[in-house]
């Protein structure tokens, strides 16, 4: 029996690699790919591996060793089929333990965060900024593109969540088309000392779009989920916007613990599990990792203060509503709501199979942000 779960082992290992190479899953690689090594990477490369300059098979020929080590290995195992099957079970889980856990330790330069270290970057400026508010502070990330910009974005993060949380993509769409970035952290979040509370909390939108108001010639803002909310409800109060984005924001929260497993789930999607492009499971952990949310108010009752629906019809500037079809914490019934409640002239769009977790991750989502705020902000 050890014989055969050391050959199902190096089986599951050499598949597990062939996949990583036929993706371009980097950072569940443990080998250089066709494009250099993969444990010295340009940090600051938006789209450093190249998925189709050399098609399927330059990408697959590096892996052609684990794959025959795959094969040799099934060779080996034993004929009888519940031998075999029990073999492959058993070792299944160690195998993708040590998958992640090589990969990540082959591959620790992969880290897309370092693209939001403040300073100066090979295609950026980053700088890290604190925006005066009424009490406290706004903490926020500035990415301007060199050689300076004349619109920029503010993007406004989801509840639990932080500035830096997964925005590197976005930021790159958007630097790709000369429009600088403002990231922050929404009160009660992150390294913000402010409690989550309403009112206070629209000051955040206001002050954050009049930072940059007073900086570029246009300005938009880009609200994920609490952070539509709270963006919608600040722009319809006169918040300083010239385009605004909506994304899967709630008007009213309703899930159970079963569509949280359902969200779950959901991230074992190809798309997103493209986030290994660029990034190991340990930087994806400790991008995950964040502050308890410090609230005098709970989400819950925050979204019910929001009043997204009655705030909609009164943004008088263009708007962008995106939702998941397969979201199952703003379930699509909700999402037409919100489509009826737009003002005219709004676009719509309800996403296929995309869940509320898995659709900013989305890089065919997110460089549809970027082009609509390029044709916005012209």
């Amino acid at each position: 029996m050890g014989k055969d779960f050391l050959r199902a082992l190096l089986f599951w290992l050499g598949m597990f690699e062939l996949l990583a190479g036929w993706r371009g899953w980097r950072g569940l690689s443990w080998r250089s790919g066709p494009l250099g090594e993969l444990s010295r990477p340009d940090p600051e490369s938006p789209y450093a591996a190249d998925r189709s300059a050399h098609g399927w098979r330059a990408r697959l020929w590096p892996h052609a060793l684990p794959a025959l080590l795959a094969v040799l290995a099934a060779i080996g195992l034993p004929r009888a089929r519940w031998r075999r099957m029990l073999s492959l079970s058993a070792a299944a889980p160690l195998a993708l333990v040590l998958q992640v856990g090589i990969a990540s330790l082959r591959n620790r330069a992969l880290a897309p965060l370092a693209r939001l270290r403040p300073g100066p970057h090979r295609d950026r400026v980053v700088r890290d900024i604190h925006i005066g508010m009424a009490e406290g502070y706004l903490p926020a990330i500035e990415i301007a593109p060199r050689g300076g910009a004349q619109a920029a974005v503010c993007l406004l993060h989801g509840s639990g969540d932080h500035k830096t949380a997964y925005t590197w993509w976005m930021v790159d769409a958007l630097l790709a088309r000369r429009i600088a970035a403002l990231l922050v952290d929404m009160d009660g979040h992150g390294e913000n000392p402010r409690w989550q509370r309403f009112p206070e909390m629209l000051e955040d939108v206001t002050a954050a779009a009049g930072w940059l108001r007073a900086r570029y010639a246009r300005v938009g803002v880009l609200g994920i989920s609490l952070g539509g909310c709270v963006a919608a409800r600040a722009i319809a109060d006169g918040a300083p916007a010239d385009a605004f984005v909506l994304m899967e924001a709630p008007p009213k929260l309703q899930f159970t613990r079963a569509d949280m497993w359902r969200e779950g789930l959901a991230l074992l999607n190809p798309r997103v599990l493209s986030i290994f492009e660029d990034s190991t499971a340990y930087q994806i952990a400790r991008t995950w990792s964040t502050r308890p949310i410090r609230a005098a108010i709970s989400t819950w009752d925050l979204i019910d203060a929001l009043d997204l629906l009655g705030s909609l019809p009164r943004i008088g500037v263009p708007l962008l509503a995106l939702y998941g079809g397969g979201d199952a914490i703003v379930k699509p019934h909700q999402a037409r709501k919100v489509q009826s409640a737009l003002p005219p002239g709004a676009a719509f769009r309800l996403v296929p199979g995309a869940s509320h977790l898995s659709l900013f991750l989305r890089r065919e989502i997110q460089e549809l942000i970027a082009e609509w705020f390029q044709q916005m902000l012209g």
